[in-house]
């Protein structure tokens, strides 16, 4: 039988979470900070069963049961230990040790550096408090660390000798083997002497899983010293980017608290806001955060707090911190952002300014969403269409790099709505503005061909639709945009400015677009019929189905789906021609003619009553003005606009 260590139980158990191993078994609701549900060994109807993840343990107040996942699955399943920890180091991807003699004696060894680790952690607490530690102690109390503090944190003091510890442990019965591969000591490449490697500093001691000591940090007190922070090297006992300083006892801080973990970004941060009861904090070891310290902190806490400077490091390494932690999000599980004043971390802050500013920085953090969409709008150009459309596909490149489907798909929504309010067309027409016109007034005998009123002005030729859309309803003119890029997604690509930019009245049609528009930013890759499933699984369902079998709209070939995309995209182009000259060109006639006849007070009604006269003469005449030739009957309309304004103004 297979020996389970208690570093493999450890480890077995740190990768998994209670309430994600009972929930399958137990339904489980959020409750404060513990999962509550009924009994699994009792009939009841009030709920008695609670699990905590912060402690990692189950509690049945019926039965007054107690256990962790693995005696859970012994209770519940009937299976014996061997076969609760086999289920579970499956699902938890952790290979089973194998029981080997070479295993039995790793596993031995393990146990020694364990016991060294701890030796060499007391002595340098003994070594803090000698006169070889006054100039330590004085560091420390500059820094303005307690007693208290000290005591908590376990803070020693390595001597400058090049022995002094290792003669001491040698002295305790330790072999220069075990403290060389502790990492305590150093063997040279040459076969000399092996010496002590952490000499002259401030001594930090990394706690384990069980609350043993596993590795060191070391803070130089030589200003020339060659590292100014020094940590142990990998080791058996020590996987630098699996740790978190001060973890367990953070843990435990933010369950009580029921407020979330804080990343800072070095050991003094974390001992500094221990001391001003901020106790909830931990540290990477040197390094930005990596995936399985993110996991760690997010077996912990839904939302852990990073604080960061505020400077452009500081920023830049929030950056990165997003990019590795993108790909990872799940349902619930995110990183929050705080930024600390220019210059300042939290160790100055609170010896600075105290608790309350810390805290209030820590009130305004802010969720990984904001921090992405503002590193992505500020950090690049944007002022042409074609950058505009590199920054979408880029965001599109980041949404399919999250592997959870639901996070994908809400990431994917909330991203292209940003989009869409950031480059919303402004109002058209407006003078005020400086925008381009949609049409062109020149004075007469200018050059630049085009039908010239006798008043000495033209319009540039207006959007030719497509011959067979003549006059339609407001609705069919959306859906028929709509239905060319459900049939065609490919469309999409192609007209992404027009397609992010449409505007549809349709209350019913605008959610469609809204959906469709989201589905193609989480998976480009869709094609007709995936879209529609999509689709037909959202609240636009109806609205999908009205469409697709609108008699009106199935008249028109490039609409069918089995058009070629070159033909759809010409009759798409002309049909979103002609939308917009129905639902913007008229009304932009109408506000530019009543501005060249008139200013002042009476600005408005000229605009009125021109609006009113290009609407009763298309009417009247029974024009379309967007066939073909409307360029020389728009300009007909103005004069008589013009006429109007005149008449009813005496102009």
């Amino acid at each position: 039988m297979v020996r389970f260590t208690p570093d493999f139980l450890d480890e077995l158990k740190a990768r998994l979470r209670p309430s994600d191993v009972i929930g399958r078994y137990v339904k489980l609701k959020k409750q404060g900070n513990e999962w509550a549900g009924l009994s699994p060994f009792n009939q009841e109807k009030t709920p008695s069963f609670f699990v905590n993840d912060q402690k990692g343990f189950y509690h049945c107040f019926s039965t007054g049961k107690h256990g962790d996942v693995i005696s859970f699955l012994q209770e519940t399943q009937r299976l014996t230990f061997y076969e609760a920890v086999e289920r579970l180091a499956e699902e938890a991807g952790l290979p089973l040790p194998v029981e080997t003699p070479v295993e039995a004696a790793r596993a031995e060894k393990a146990k020694g550096l364990a016991e060294a680790c701890g030796a060499a952690a007391k002595f340098f607490a003994n070594m803090l408090h000698r006169s070889d530690g006054l100039g330590a102690m004085d560091y420390l109390r500059g820094r303005e660390v307690t007693d208290a503090q000290i005591e908590q944190f376990q803070i020693g003091y390595s001597p400058g000798g090049r022995n002094v510890l290792k003669d001491y442990l040698i002295n305790q019965g330790f072999t220069d083997e075990v403290l060389i591969e502790a990492g305590l000591v150093i063997k040279p490449d040459d076969g000399s002497a092996s010496y002590d490697r952490f000499r002259n500093r401030i001594m930090f001691p990394i706690f384990g899983a069980r609350d043993r000591v596993i590795a060191f940090g070391g803070r130089a007190l030589d200003p020339n010293a060659r590292a100014k922070y020094l940590n142990s090297p990998e080791t058996p006992l020590f996987h630098k980017g699996s740790v978190l300083y001060n973890f367990t006892a953070a843990r435990m801080a933010a369950a009580e608290d029921k407020a979330p973990l804080i990343v800072c970004e070095g050991y003094m941060d974390v001992i500094a806001l221990w001391g001003a009861g901020i106790r909830r904090a931990v540290a990477p070891l040197g390094t930005a955060l990596t995936e399985d310290q993110i996991a760690l902190l997010w077996r912990a806490s839904d939302e852990p707090v990073l604080c960061f400077d505020g400077d452009k490091a500081g920023i830049g390494a929030a950056y990165r911190s997003i990019d590795r932690a993108l790909p990872l999000l799940k349902p619930g599980k995110s990183l929050n952002f705080a930024f600390l004043p220019h210059g300042q971390d939290p160790d100055d802050l609170v010896r600075s300014e105290g608790a309350g500013a810390m805290n209030e920085v820590l009130e305004n953090a802010r969720p990984l969403v904001d921090v992405l969409w503002e590193r992505e709008i500020t950090t690049r150009s944007l002022e042409t269409p074609e950058r505009r459309a590199a920054l979408r596909a880029h965001m599109r490149d980041l949404v399919k790099a999250i592997t959870d489907k639901d996070v994908r798909g809400a990431y994917g929504e909330e991203l292209s709505q940003r989009l869409s309010a950031q480059f919303k067309p402004a109002p058209r027409g407006d003078y005020n503005r400086g925008e381009q016109k949609r049409f062109t007034p020149k004075p007469q005998g200018s050059r630049g061909g085009g039908r010239k009123s006798g008043q000495g002005f033209r319009f540039a030729d207006a959007p030719r639709p497509t011959p067979g859309l003549k006059g339609p309803s407001q609705w069919v003119r959306e859906a028929t945009l709509l239905l060319a890029a459900i049939n065609h997604p490919a469309l999409i690509e192609r007209h992404e400015n027009a397609f992010f930019g449409l505007e549809l009245v349709d209350s019913d049609l605008k959610l469609l677009l809204a959906e469709v528009l989201t589905a193609i930013s989480t998976d480009p890759a869709l094609d007709s019929a995936g879209l529609k499933s999509h689709l037909s699984q959202t609240g636009a369902a109806r609205s999908l189905e009205r469409i697709v079998k609108d008699s009106q709209l199935s008249k028109h070939k490039f609409l069918r789906p089995d058009t070629e995309i070159d033909e759809v995209e010409q009759g798409f182009v002309n049909a979103l021609a002609h939308h917009l000259f129905e639902s913007t060109h008229k009304q932009e006639v109408a506000r530019s003619a009543s501005q060249i006849f008139t200013d002042g007070d009476d600005a408005w009604k000229a605009a009125t009553a021109a609006r009113e006269e290009l609407i009763n003469s298309s009417k009247g005449s029974g024009e379309d003005t967007a066939d073909g030739g409307s360029s020389g009957g728009l300009v007909d309309a103005l004069e008589r606009m013009k006429q109007t304004v005149e008449k009813k103004f005496g102009r």
